[in-house]
């Protein structure tokens, strides 16, 4: 089962990579290392998904608009 993210935040370090912190509702923290290469295409990902609901979401709003009658 996923858990469920409470919290997050993420940390330059001494190397020039950052760490990011992911909490969840239970209060349990992951840490992961990243390089910059890696953060950029995380970001990238969330872009494309967001993209992606928002297209759907409009379309949705289009179908539920009814035709006006002239």
């Amino acid at each position: 089962m996923a858990r469920t993210l409470a919290q997050f935040s993420i940390t330059p370090d001494s190397d020039g990579d950052y760490t990011l912190h992911l909490e969840d509702d239970d209060g349990e923290t992951l840490e992961f290392t990243a390089s910059f290469e890696q953060l950029d295409l995380i970001v990238e990902a969330i872009e494309d998904v967001i993209d992606s609901d928002e297209e759907d979401a409009l379309a949705d709003e289009d179908d539920d608009e009814e035709p006006e009658d002239d």
